[in-house]
């Protein structure tokens, strides 16, 4: 009576087993990922930023990938990659019995889990949807994993998104980024060689790294070379060659050269716009505005510069290596940036000083005093005295202001007080004025930093960025209309989708009028002024210098009737650049070979002259007009109704 018992056991306890074995295995498969989208899945890619001519600037990546058509990859990187890793790939359905029963075997006798047996497929599994935790779990998914998606799939369709998604060492993900990492080269120029050294790095990617060990990765190398003589692939002749080939050394990683600060700069502008993970790993396309020939014209111009500035640095004595510099350009219609220059070398330091830098303007300030003057009702023809000029300040104190040239001229014209940068009719006319007016003009042109409401004002006590301060000088160029700084054009995604396009903003802050009469007033400054060194630009160009107590600022902001230019040179400490390092003669050098460069690349155009004005001869002194040029009057812009 016993024995039926034993039956009864035995079958429930097999019934348990297969139970336990079929719950554990739904277990598994429950957890599995989908895998229907395979077609559709997008590996992470790299972003590429394009200058405004659409030539590359730089790439942002989370993982440095460039997905390319298995069309594209060479048949002996392929075929090196399937004899070294799998050499059934082409028979099996997914997993190789055979290999993973050895491995197991294998495994059995080390006592631990060692050998993988994973065929290509069970390697894009894994990479794709799990984790690399070595255990038998893990194993039995990516085994159910790889079968499902050889009944899906057709082994080029796998193939060609492991070849793009596989971890091939030093950063590089797919066969296209190890290609370009290790040889310099597109995958479809790789020689049999180089294919053969790809194809034996997913084994051990650190380890057979020609950067890490050349050795190792020349030993793996000819291990793949020697395989694939043994199953036919290539000839013992082609054999022969490739083993001779000696390992080449990596090209060499070049530094962020071409527009460093720009692109750092484009990097804040994303991180505050966007979700910059998902922006870096999508394969956008960014279209900036920096113009690549202008770029390399700042950089080298100002190389020269300051290398010369240097030089007279260290016959006074001072430390030539606190010399900085910084340039901006902006496109006046639209409020492109064009160049960005942040500092001698960005190399060495990634500070902004055109972006992050607040530095006082000093004279490059006071055109905000003469244009609000204009808006106000005074013409460049008004007079102002120009003599001693003294306030008593608070703790009995006394503010004498000074002008550098340490002498005085007496009454003269706005036009000439602005032109020689004379100090005291610029403070004289801001109290005339009032600092709030001056100040309400200022931030309506743009300028964003705190403003000091004081009569110093007049002279650019206050801080100030370059990039501001160069903005806003565009309404006077730009007939009256402010346009804001941009620098990126559009963002698209791979398949050229717009997903985001900049829109130019501009507003009206004076009259057409007005504009015109400051760009005149400005372009005394080069014809009759401190900044006489750029007529040997002969074209329609303005500007003002800036230079700073104890020569520890100097700046040149100018601007054509296309384009608005800033270059500003100091020490980061605020200490000074030498004896008579003016505006003049540290910086304007600098615009002068930016600009000159700018104005043979195209059509020039010429400064507004609108209705309601006109061009006068003008004494510039007494600010009186005559019909004809004669000896010391200088031509000058009026409104119709201010000419006597």
């Amino acid at each position: 009576m016993q024995k039926p018992n034993w039956i009864l056991l035995s079958i429930a306890l097999v019934g348990i087993f297969f139970g336990i074995l079929t719950g554990a295995f739904f277990s598994l498969v429950h957890d599995l990922p989908q895998i229907n989208s395979l077609k559709q899945f997008k590996p992470s890619s790299v972003t590429n930023v394009f200058s405004a001519d659409h030539k590359i600037l730089a790439r942002f990546y989370i993982e440095k990938r460039f997905p390319v058509p298995i069309e594209k990859i060479p048949e002996n990187l392929i075929n090196g990659i399937v004899t070294i890793e799998d050499r059934n790939f082409y028979t099996h359905s997914g997993v190789n019995l055979k290999a993973i029963v050895r491995a197991v075997i294998h495994d059995l006798k080390a006592g631990s889990f060692k050998q993988g047996a994973s065929t290509l497929t069970q390697q894009l599994a894994k990479t794709l949807f799990l984790t690399s935790e070595k255990s038998v779990t893990r194993k039995i998914k990516e085994a159910i994993l790889a079968l499902q998606i050889e009944r899906r799939y057709t082994k080029n369709e796998i193939l060609e998104l492991y070849l793009n998604q596989i971890y091939l060492g030093s950063g590089a993900y797919g066969v296209e980024a190890a290609s370009q990492t290790y040889f310099g080269k597109s995958v479809s120029d790789l020689t049999l060689a180089e294919a053969a050294l790809i194809a034996g790095l997913p084994k051990a990617p650190s380890v057979y790294s020609p950067i890490k060990n050349p050795e190792l990765a020349k030993k793996r190398r000819d291990i793949v070379l020697r395989q694939m003589l043994g199953t036919n692939i290539i000839t013992k002749d082609q054999y022969n060659f490739a083993k001779a080939v000696k390992i080449a050394k990596p090209p060499q990683k070049t530094a962020q050269t071409k527009a460093g600060y720009f692109i750092e700069y484009i990097k804040t502008i994303l991180k505050k716009q966007f979700d910059l993970k998902n922006l870096y790993s999508k394969g956008l396309n960014i279209y900036t505005t920096l113009n690549l020939d202008l770029q390399m014209t700042a950089d080298s111009s100002v190389a020269k510069r300051m290398a010369q500035l240097e030089t007279r640095m260290t016959n006074q004595g001072l430390d030539p290596q606190k010399a900085e510099c910084a340039l901006i350009a902006i496109d006046i219609k639209t409020g492109g940036i064009l160049s960005m220059v942040g500092g001698k070398d960005f190399s060495k330091t990634s500070f902004n000083r055109a972006v992050q830098a607040r530095r006082q303007p000093g004279s490059a300030f006071k055109p905000f005093v003469y244009a609000t003057a204009i808006t106000l009702g005074f013409s460049q023809k008004d007079r102002l005295l120009d003599a001693p000029l003294s306030y008593n300040l608070k703790n009995n104190q006394t503010w004498q202001v000074n002008n550098f040239s340490k002498t005085f001229l007496g009454e003269i014209t706005l036009r000439k007080a602005l032109a020689l940068s004379k100090n005291t009719p610029a403070v004289r006319l801001m109290e005339m004025i009032g600092p709030d007016k001056v100040i309400e003009f200022a931030k309506k042109a743009g300028i964003s930093s705190k403003l000091n409401p004081n009569l110093s004002l007049a002279l650019g006590t206050s801080e100030v960025s370059l990039m501001e301060l160069t903005a806003s000088y565009i309404p006077f160029a730009n007939m009256g209309i402010k346009t804001k700084p941009f620098s990126i054009t559009e963002i698209t995604d791979p398949d050229s989708r717009i997903i985001y396009r900049n829109t130019i903003k501009k507003k009206s802050i004076m009259s057409r009028q007005n504009a015109a009469i400051m760009s005149d007033m400005l372009n005394a400054v080069i014809l009759e002024g401190t900044g006489k060194k750029a007529r040997i630009i002969q074209k329609d160009i303005a500007g003002k210098t800036g230079t700073t107590d104890n020569y520890k600022d100097a700046l040149f902001i100018g601007f054509s009737p296309d384009i608005a230019v800033g270059v500003w040179v100091g020490n980061d400490d605020s200490t000074s650049l030498g004896q008579y390092e003016t505006g003049a003669r540290a910086a304007l050098p600098i615009w002068i070979d930016y600009m000159s460069h700018f104005l043979s690349t195209g059509s020039h155009q010429y400064f507004d002259i609108p209705d309601g004005t006109k061009m006068v001869y003008m004494d510039p002194d007494t600010g009186k007009t005559v019909k004809e040029k004669s000896p010391g009057t200088v031509k000058a812009l009026i409104k119709i109704k201010d000419q006597q």
